[in-house]
């Protein structure tokens, strides 16, 4: 849904602002990205957040646009900035929570929670279960909010803890006195407050307030409120009526209570601004069609991209082996393995997980109909059904008919129970209760409604945490198929699957957002077009695997030595600091082996010398080296194809800053680091002269180039084209309109290997043809694919003026 007074993108270009990259540098490269040829600026969160943030979705105050960017002042010289040269700004918008901070009167919504408890006029901005921690020792009824942050039991720190005059003070923390308790000696004092300071390791079981997945750090808003919906969103709104925002991306939408009740206010505030969502569709999951936006933030078309240039036979094998090497399960496995972590008894969702039991208790000791479900069957039938859910969450609305595909996800999850649950007492009648609270069935109530409502909200949260931030820093088979709404367990697309999903998108979605790399991606674009090539040659990288390790020696896990590998391929040439950075965090995620809250040194320390050995030996970097250099023309070819089929197939492509050349980051804070536009304005200047070679250039002219068609000439409707003879496979190519053809080729390794394109032809509609890039000049009808990628292995055509029947 997008206002029919705004301008319609054409292309946007995200920049993460932070203190290396504020607005006032965003202004200074207003010139170039409308030279570059996109229609939007694409800009990070912009409020008030935690000092020193290098990516602004830790907010701290909605009132006003962060200073450390440059403040509002900044923003609006932006935007008039952008106006002069055809641009708009969209704003990344994040609704789901706000950083719990340090020092916490920096929040001050929250701090005022903290000194007056359930009383305060800010206590229904967050989501607070204030029954599940006793109260002060003179409210004991009225619950307290639990606050795991000291580093030790709160009897080991006590010393640590002093007042200052209204404050309570814990090193860097700072905490709001309760009116009328300074006065109390400490314990006394503690006993006394709406807040309970308590140690770090009892989060994951007795955290009272929802979370950002499990960073505590951040704590839930409850935007579903429209008294607070008003104030978070009032400086933004307030912006974009002055005509300073167009447009909105919004974070984390499976997190809110009712995400098509905050769009709906949200286009009824703004007449229907371009607005797309951080919505990740898994498996043949689609966008919920009464969702009044214009789309995604493009997870679904970067799967698909990298999917039909990913060989699906050559991913199978190295799956194979994989799996022989490590021991590892299927992928399937290990994402249901990560997911039912969470909720064990020591996960770090069981907190989460109490609270929904708790839930089903109060509504079942009201209702003597519902009375009796033992509370250990409760807890395993929704443990299993959050772990077997085989989408985001339901999106169940309490007093609306489930939606179609919620029940039958439902229903799929609770059906393939293991036997162990089906011995729990009353086990049947127990699943079909949570089944039917799940889905809104037993009518209405307070507790029925956010049973409802926080059951969706924590199946999102063990979706995203079990599989994308774990499964996926487990399972190494081929590190480019694990990207956010990736399907390892499916590896490879096939073109007519391709041409399918760009139909639907087109006809359903056809302003939704469309990416290849983002500031979440583990690796990116270019990155993963390396490792693509080893899909197509397994064979020659377990032998070059073989052959690494032989010279490092053994890895301190097999699994993460394929980490290592392909880690290496995927950014090299990458610092020893780059490359044990990714290595902890990803064993941390992982935790098989060592994880944020329990770290094992040895292990740590083990394979941090490992990796930094491999970079130290003078013997293995040549080899490296030389592996890569191998497999760059294919690599080369994976990355111009990505480039092109993002820029022209159906959707706004958004790029990610510095994707318009060559970048191989890792995940983040790798991929987060300020870019050097002024340079790569320098270099626009002349990327369209040939250098043999240079692939920097090369798809610097490939992206402007495809940027400016865009703008200057609307793509026209979608139809695949199919190539004819022996190489038909490795060709893939559609029409946008009668004017616009692209073709790229795919497999590129497999294509040279059966002696190249020979006779293979794409049959053109007549008339007289142009390649944009390479300003050739082509006659309709039955074009030798061989010569139309003499230069480039991709091609735009555009039918010159005049030139057709």
């Amino acid at each position: 849904m997008t206002s029919a007074a705004a301008p319609r993108p054409t292309a946007s270009y995200r920049l993460q602002l932070q203190p290396g990259f504020t607005l006032h540098d965003a202004e200074h490269a207003v010139a170039y990205l409308a030279a570059l040829g996109v229609s939007h600026l694409h800009l990070s969160p912009l409020l008030e957040a935690v000092p020193g943030s290098t990516h602004g979705y830790d907010t701290v105050d909605h009132g006003r646009i962060s200073e450390q960017l440059g403040g509002e002042r900044a923003l609006r010289s932006l935007a008039a900035e952008a106006q002069r040269h055809g641009l708009r700004l969209i704003a990344d918008v994040v609704p789901n929570h706000m950083a719990l901070p340090v020092p916490e009167q920096l929040n001050q919504p929250l701090w005022q929670v903290l000194r007056d408890g359930p009383d305060s006029a800010y206590a229904h901005w967050f989501d607070i279960d204030w029954t599940a921690q006793p109260g002060p020792a003179d409210a004991p009824a009225r619950g307290r909010l639990l606050l795991p942050l000291l580093g030790d039991r709160l009897g080991a720190v006590l010393e640590e803890l002093e007042t200052d005059g209204e404050v309570l003070r814990y090193h860097e923390h700072t905490f709001p006195l309760r009116p009328g308790t300074a006065h109390l000696p400490l314990p006394e004092l503690l006993r006394h407050q709406w807040y309970r300071l308590a140690w770090w390791q009892l989060a994951s079981a007795e955290l009272n307030y929802r979370r950002f997945f499990t960073v505590n750090e951040l704590i839930a808003v409850r935007v579903e409120v429209p008294e607070v919906f008003e104030a978070t969103h009032r400086t933004l709104l307030r912006l974009h009526a002055d005509g300073v925002l167009d447009g909105f991306r919004i974070d984390h939408p499976d997190g809110l209570a009712d995400p098509r009740g905050y769009l709906e206010r949200l286009a009824e505030a703004t007449g229907g601004a371009y607005t797309v969502v951080e919505k990740i569709l898994t498996g043949r999951e689609q966008l919920p069609a009464d969702w009044p936006c214009a789309g995604t933030t493009g997870y679904d078309a970067l799967r698909r991209i990298d999917g039909v240039l990913t060989d699906h036979a050559g991913a199978e094998q190295l799956i194979t082996a994989y799996r022989r090497d490590t021991g590892a399960g299927t992928a399937a496995a290990a994402a249901a393995r990560g997911r039912a972590e969470l909720t064990a008894p020591d996960g770090e969702l069981a907190a989460e997980l109490d609270r929904l039991v708790r839930l089903v208790q109060r509504i079942c000791a009201t209702e003597p109909a519902l009375a009796d479900h033992a509370p250990w069957t409760v807890r395993e039938t929704l443990r299993h059904l959050l772990t077997a859910y085989p989408g985001y969450r339901p999106y169940v609305r309490p007093g609306e008919s489930a939606p179609e595909e919620s029940v039958a996800q439902v229903e799929a999850a609770l059906g393939n129970g293991p036997a162990a649950l089906a011995d729990l007492p009353g086990a049947a009648a127990t699943a079909a209760l949570v089944r039917d609270l799940v889905l809104g069935r037993l009518g209405r109530g307070a507790a029925k409604d956010e049973f409802c409502t926080r059951f969706a909200q924590t199946a999102s949260a063990v979706a995203a945490k079990g599989v994308e931030d774990t499964a996926f820093y487990r399972w190494n088979a081929l590190l480019s198929l694990n990207e956010v709404g990736g399907d390892p367990a499916h590896p490879g697309v096939r073109p007519d699957e391709f041409h399918a999903w760009c139909r639907d998108s087109e006809q359903h979605w056809p302003l939704s957002m469309t990416a290849l790399s983002t500031h979440d991606t583990k690796r990116s674009a270019d990155a993963r077009a390396r490792l693509a090539v080893l899909a197509e040659v397994p064979g020659h990288w377990a032998d070059e695997c073989l052959a690494w390790t032989c010279s490092a020696g053994l890895c301190p896990d097999r699994s993460t030595a394929w980490l290592l590998w392909q880690t290496l391929v995927a950014a090299w040439p990458l610092s020893a600091d780059r490359l044990v950075s990714v290595l902890l965090k990803s064993a941390r995620e992982a935790k098989l082996h060592t994880s944020w809250t329990a770290p094992d040194t040895r292990f740590e320390q083990a394979l941090a010398d490992y990796a930094r050995g491999v970079l130290a030996d003078p013997g293995l970097c040549p080899r490296i080296a030389g592996f890569v250099e191998m497999i760059s023309p294919y690599a080369r070819s994976n990355t111009l194809a990505a480039a092109l089929l993002h820029l022209t197939m159906p959707g706004v492509p958004d790029l990610y800053q510095g994707s318009e050349e060559p970048l191989y980051t890792l995940v983040d804070p790798d991929n987060r680091a300020p870019v050097d536009l002024s340079a790569v304005a320098v270099r626009l200047t002349d990327s369209a002269v040939d250098r043999p070679g240079d692939l920097a250039r090369e798809k610097l002219h490939l992206t402007t180039t495809a940027l400016h068609l865009r703008r200057d000439h609307p793509l026209g409707p979608y139809r695949p084209l199919a190539a004819q003879g022996p190489a038909a496979a490795h060709l893939l190519a559609f029409a946008r309109g009668p004017e616009t053809v692209t073709a790229v080729t795919r497999l590129p390794y497999g294509l040279e290997r059966q002696g190249g394109w020979r006779d293979t032809v794409l049959e053109l509609p007549g008339g007289r043809w142009r390649d944009e890039l390479t300003s050739h000049r082509i006659a309709g009808g039955a074009v030798p694919v061989a010569s139309l990628f003499e230069r480039y292995p991709v091609a735009l055509l555009r039918l010159e003026q005049g030139g057709g029947r």
